[in-house]
């Protein structure tokens, strides 16, 4: 991230940047912002254009309409949620690259802020289709990517845009995600310890094989948890299995026993009859989970040792919650988690949690000012902790 240019030493005065940032939010059914996290951590590379005398064309995806118009998911919420926080002009575009979006762009002036429809209404964005990126490109006159979110895609508005600009910068969010992710990568103060939660082994393994030779303990939770379990031959009863995933799940269990890691699972869950809040629920050793029991929470004795591991970390990296934390009687894995993490950052480690759920959680606890970082990537943090390189990092102009 180093070898990329950044707005440290923009000249933004009397130009239109271009910049793609993830507005991603969720929405209820009534189409209300529920967490505007994602627009707020977008504001300081837009004041740092305007601040220079420059006009921003801001673009964005939201949700998956899959290149059709869609009106459930407009962009228009999320401007009138930007126009709350700053003090400009916030227009709207009806469209991306059409008629009402070139217009607007023309006769943006300094100080003012376009937002432009969802990317995904159509199809040349997920495609990356070069026509598509050549009509975005012609909205502004430098590009600033700022959706770390969207980095790991090589989409129209993260790669194929670059291609019609001399220069492409990194936005502030973008280059903080970065220096955060990439310090526990690089240089981590140890022990460093990953903890990793979510439904299924599919969706983590490049990570978890990674982390077993960057870390020194990696702690398990979540609904993935007992796929491994099965391999090891244990009754999970009808607790969420990843079927397609046991060979892997072999496969890492085999490789944490060479690794520089320790891989620590469960010993206890807790479970319930029926995936609902008032289902009967008790606590039970892993190896004695009942036959049509489910497992939807970590149980008391691994919290107490998951705390033990992250009170003694100096760095720290979390990824998805410990249970169905959405429903109370099974968050308290969950919780216990995000001030043990808390907690080790308030004594001096340096902790970052990324992905949505997690994200929330931690939010829903009010611990988001104890953390060092919150990520606004999940699948970016992910692919970058996995060793990947990130495509809309790589288009970049190098300094």
């Amino acid at each position: 991230m180093s070898q990329k240019r950044n707005l440290q030493d923009i000249e933004a005065a009397g130009r239109r940047v271009l910049m793609r940032v993830d507005f991603n939010v969720p929405l209820d059914q009534e189409r209300n912002i529920t967490d505007d996290t994602r627009v707020r951590s977008a504001l300081p590379s837009i004041h740092r254009i305007l601040e220079g005398g420059g006009s921003v064309v801001l673009m964005s995806h939201l949700g998956r309409p899959k290149g059709r118009i869609d009106p459930a998911m407009s962009l228009r919420p999320v401007a009138d949620r930007l126009a709350e926080f700053v003090d400009a002009p916030v227009r709207f575009a009806t469209d991306t690259v059409g008629p009402d979006a070139v217009r607007q762009a023309a006769e943006l002036q300094p100080g003012e802020i376009l937002l432009l429809e969802n990317l995904r209404f159509n199809p040349g964005e997920t495609d990356n289709d070069p026509g598509f990126a050549k009509g975005l490109a012609g909205l502004g006159d430098l590009f600033v990517n700022d959706a770390f979110g969207t980095a790991h895609r090589a989409h129209a508005s993260t790669v194929g845009v670059t291609a019609h600009f001399d220069d492409c910068r990194a936005g502030l969010l973008m280059e903080k995600e970065l220096a955060h992710l990439g310090s526990l990568l690089s240089s981590p103060r140890r022990p460093f310890t990953a903890i990793l939660g979510g439904a299924k082994v599919s969706s983590k393994v490049e990570v978890i094989l990674n982390l077993l030779e960057q870390v020194d303990t990696l702690l398990l939770g979540g609904g993935m948890i007992f796929t491994f379990f099965k391999v090891h031959g244990m009754n999970v009863g009808t607790s969420l299995l990843d079927d397609g995933s046991l060979d892997v799940a072999r496969e890492i269990l085999e490789r944490a026993k060479t690794s520089r890691a320790e891989l620590v699972l469960p010993t206890d869950c807790v479970v319930a009859r029926e995936f609902n809040a008032s289902a009967e629920r008790q606590e039970v050793l892993v190896t004695d989970l009942p036959d049509d029991w489910m497992g939807l929470d970590i149980g008391p004795r691994t919290v107490d040792r998951f705390a033990r591991e992250i009170a003694k970390s100096e760095s720290i990296f979390w990824n998805g919650p410990m249970g169905v934390f959405e429903l109370a009687p099974f968050a308290a894995g969950t919780r216990a988690v995000g001030e043990a993490v808390a907690t080790a950052t308030d004594g001096g480690a340096a902790s970052v949690v990324g992905g949505g759920d997690s994200v929330a959680a931690v939010n829903q606890l009010g611990l988001s000012a104890r953390i060092s970082h919150i990520s606004t990537g999940g699948g970016a943090s992910l692919e970058f902790m996995a060793g990947r390189r990130l495509p809309g990092v790589d288009a970049l102009t190098d300094r």
